[in-house]
């Protein structure tokens, strides 16, 4: 048929497979729920139907009204957000919930998409650069005070799309010191880690000694480097000891391992473990599993349902989803850099990189190799707001993909 050219079906094929495996494991943990998000799937095919129908710049053209809705419903939080499970991150409509920061990322993805394709973009001069610094900086400081910092997390992904549009990798290496030094200086004594960035910091001067420019300007960003690096060394330990007491064990657990914290953060790290363990090679078998069954798990059919999979399916059922979802993801990118125009390339970086670190911190999350936060499974996760989200922006990309492969330009 001539009108399905263009539409990827792989793509489609594993969305559609993720969502129907999701609710099956949703109706496993909790039966009604699964009915629940059954429904929630029909919903996300309708809106996905009318976004496939509809024109495919309106997304494009709107994006900029998309986006102020984001960051306006993420400040109606403050007054009006429903407090639950310790974060107001939520509107109450009698029985029903949203979490408004799902949609927040489409709007971003949407508004930076826009103006990173507009022909005076240029991240060379300090003005674009300054301007999509505060696309993805407004809302993700919004969520930042709501606190959400699983959800403020993601917002880093958009800078994997800028990397790709010209943005320095230098800034990823900063991030990742920075993080690594945060880290390592709450398991080793901060004096030593402070000797040994200036330890490193004087190897590497010396090997590009010949090559450096050694003016004011230079000398100074070295020396201030050196310092900021070595002061959040020092005071790691005090930045751990202020935050919540929640917050607070959630990384503690890391270092010192859940069972020491088995009646509070590490609870339910530890039946996660047990579930994902006890699954074996093959699994115990769908709606076999003791631990899923006996709800040992809080939230199990939301942030921590990778872990039903484990238990009922196995290392065969877990290792073949984590290979659709690399594949799924990979899809995205793939087609994201065959398109012809930049607006689409850079909503399709976006929408598979928000994908990535969703994935990525989730079963990180799960098996215990992250703190525990906040962040659902992309489509696993039950919920309306998450399911929803991420299906108008599967069908916004797979519209764009569309329309570009029938495109004549």
């Amino acid at each position: 048929m001539k009108w399905a050219e263009g539409i990827d079906k792989l793509g489609l094929g594993l969305y559609f497979l993720l969502c129907i495996f999701a609710i099956a494991n949703i109706y496993s943990v909790d039966q009604k729920l699964g009915e629940k998000q059954l429904v929630f799937f029909c919903i996300s095919l309708f809106v996905g139907l009318v976004i496939f129908v509809g024109r495919s710049k309106f997304f494009e053209n709107m994006s900029g009204i998309i986006y102020i809705g984001g960051v306006l419903l993420l400040i109606g939080l403050f007054p009006f957000g429903k407090e639950i499970l310790g974060q107001k991150n939520w509107y109450k409509f009698g029985s029903f919930t949203m979490q408004p920061v799902e949609f927040a990322k489409i709007g971003t993805a949407l508004m930076l998409a826009n103006y990173v394709s507009g022909p005076d973009f240029n991240l060379k001069v300090k003005k674009s650069l300054w301007t999509v610094l505060a696309i993805i900086g407004i809302p993700a400081a919004v969520v930042l005070m709501i606190p959400d910092v699983g959800s403020m997390l993601v917002f880093i992904a958009f800078f994997i799309a800028l990397y790709r549009e010209g943005l320095s990798g230098l800034l990823f290496g900063i991030g990742f010191v920075f993080a690594g030094v945060f880290l390592v200086s709450l398991a080793i004594p901060p004096v030593y880690v402070a000797l040994t960035v200036v330890v490193i910091a004087g190897v590497l001067i010396a090997m590009n000694y010949h090559r450096m420019s050694w003016d004011v300007i230079s000398i100074s960003g070295i020396a201030g480097s050196i310092i900021l690096l070595c002061g959040l060394a020092f005071g790691s330990p005090y930045i751990l000891e202020k935050l919540p007491k929640h917050q607070r064990e959630r990384i503690e657990v890391l270092y010192k391992g859940e069972k020491a914290f088995r009646d509070t953060s590490g609870y339910n790290l530890l039946y996660s473990k047990t579930a994902i363990g006890s699954g074996g090679l093959l699994g115990k078998g769908y709606r076999e599993g003791s631990v899923t069954q006996g709800k040992f798990v809080p939230e199990q059919e939301t942030d921590y349902i990778f872990c039903t999979v484990g238990e009922e399916w196995g290392f065969v059922g877990s290792a073949v989803l984590v290979l659709c979802y690399m594949v799924y993801i990979g899809r995205i990118y793939y087609l994201a850099e065959q398109q012809k125009s930049a607006f689409n390339r850079v909503f399709g970086y976006c929408f598979a990189s928000i994908l990535m670190m969703h994935f990525t911190i989730n079963l990180g999350m799960v098996m215990g190799l992250f703190p525990t936060v906040g962040i659902p499974l992309p489509y696993f996760s039950y919920g309306g707001s998450s399911l929803l989200a991420f299906s108008i922006m599967t069908f916004i990309f797979f519209k764009l993909n569309y329309s570009d492969k029938n495109s004549l330009v």
